[in-house]
């Protein structure tokens, strides 16, 4: 483990969230606006097909995460299952939106289904371990901070990249089914290549002798974490939460470009929510380093939800005026990104020093399954808003006029919803103890 960070290291990590930014922002961008503007599947329906997905992800995260720490003892390497997950991942990613014109609603989603669940576990197969390489990294606190800071700013410029770029390469042919396909490929291959390098970041040790486990053991592996750390619980509970908010927001921004803002913004909602975030996520920590990571988080996530809150305007005033907000979103949401990542390998000391070492990837695992637990019920949540407010769906080149209630049902889940559960999270955070104090203690 590294007492000061190289270079080398932070960059080779922080690469890896070119394919994390690039998976996580453009499955919540784009799948749901795929599913019903272009196969014509109910709204509420499409938002059930996500979710299934990420519910098997739920399931096999904590196996993965067990299973990587026991590659890690036996083959002294969380390597080999990142670097399978990011060789895999580009060809399902690019099969999930080559979906044939012409084969039904039904079949559409079928097909859909399975490439997503098949692409989603290779996802997990790289991000499980890597989520637990930065408390192997480094042992140092502001150090971890520092790693995942660098990791966040990449992270933005991958949200950015995708969710700016990719629109424009589907809305670069007349035909959508074209235009996914082709966006598909660019960002599979793009994605893979980020995953693929940083997998190298993943270093070798000593092996150690090991009993066989099951996949019963397995899960019991993540429970235990789960069960035995109350700040390991905190702290998931408020990053679940906020993935929940993030994500409704991330699916309901192409909504919001097309029948809210009177224009096809989404590049500039982008722009506006990731630009100030790659500026704020150094100053995040700097300013962490003063008065600490916990109340730093709290600051960020606060300017973020009152940020959302102020965009319930867009019910009676709908326009480009909100691209101030989003900006101050994006500043917040740099904090609530970097902060509660650089304080998961706080936890995972923590506990080492109180139940042994050799249970990061079982946190890792349940982690993920949490993050994207939160996400994905994000976009069932908008489906599900759309479904309720009347949202009418298309098959690709039919156009439709939305009601009034779709229009406003979109405006309150982009504001008024995300706030509300920001407020939550900041309630499930207050509960979390570990301190600077507390770290320097295990070191």
């Amino acid at each position: 483990m590294e007492s000061v960070l190289t270079r080398k290291t932070i960059a080779t990590y922080a690469i890896g969230s070119v394919g994390t930014g690039g998976f996580g922002t453009l499955p919540g961008l784009v799948l749901l606006a795929y599913m019903t503007d272009t196969l014509g599947i109910a709204a509420a329906a499409a938002g059930a097909l996500i979710t299934v997905a990420k519910v098997w992800d739920v399931i096999i995260d904590p196996v993965i995460g067990a299973r990587s720490d026991r590659s890690l003892a036996v083959r002294g390497s969380r390597r080999p299952a990142m670097i399978l997950g990011a060789l895999a991942l580009p060809v399902f990613f690019v099969l999930t939106f080559a979906v044939p014109a012409g084969i039904g609603p039904v079949a559409s989603g079928v097909w859909v289904l399975l490439a997503f669940l098949i692409t989603a576990t290779a996802f997990s197969l790289f991000q499980v371990p890597y989520i637990a390489l930065p408390a192997e990294l480094t042992g140092e606190y502001h150090a971890r901070t520092k790693l995942i800071s660098a990791r966040v700013v990449v992270l933005t410029l991958a949200i950015l990249l995708f969710g700016a770029g990719a629109p424009e390469i589907k809305n670069a042919f007349t035909d959508a089914y074209t235009g996914y396909l082709v966006m598909a490929i660019v960002a599979g291959l793009v994605i893979g290549a980020g995953l693929f390098i940083s997998s190298f970041v993943a270093k070798r040790r000593e092996l150690s002798a090991v009993e066989p486990v099951s996949i019963l053991d397995n899960y019991r592996a993540g429970f235990a974490a789960l069960r035995r750390s109350k700040p390991f619980r905190a702290l998931l509970a408020t990053f679940l939460l906020q993935g929940l908010a993030t994500g409704i927001m991330l699916a309901g921004a192409v909504y919001l470009a097309k029948w809210v803002i009177g224009a096809d913004g989404v590049t500039f909602i982008f722009v506006s929510l990731v630009a100030p975030a790659i500026l704020f996520a150094p100053v995040w920590a700097i300013i962490s380093r003063r008065i600490g990571k916990e109340r730093t988080f709290v600051i960020a996530s606060v300017l973020f939800g009152v940020a959302a809150l102020s965009m319930v305007a867009l019910v009676w005033l709908p326009g480009q005026w909100v691209y101030g907000p989003i900006a101050l979103a994006g500043i917040g949401y740099a904090g609530m990104q970097s902060l509660p990542l650089s304080m998961l390998p706080d936890v995972i000391s923590h506990d080492a020093d109180r139940h042994g070492t050799g249970a990061a990837g079982s946190f890792g695992g349940v982690w993920t399954a949490g993050e994207t637990t939160g996400i994905a019920l994000g976009t069932t949540v908008l489906g599900i808003v759309l479904g309720a407010s009347g949202y009418i769906e298309s098959v690709g080149g039919v156009a439709v006029t939305q009601p009034a209630s779709a229009i406003m049902g979109i405006a309150l889940s982009f504001s008024a919803v995300p706030a509300l559960i920001i407020l939550l999270s900041l309630i499930t955070f207050s509960r979390y103890p570990l301190r600077k104090a507390d770290i320097d203690a295990v070191r």
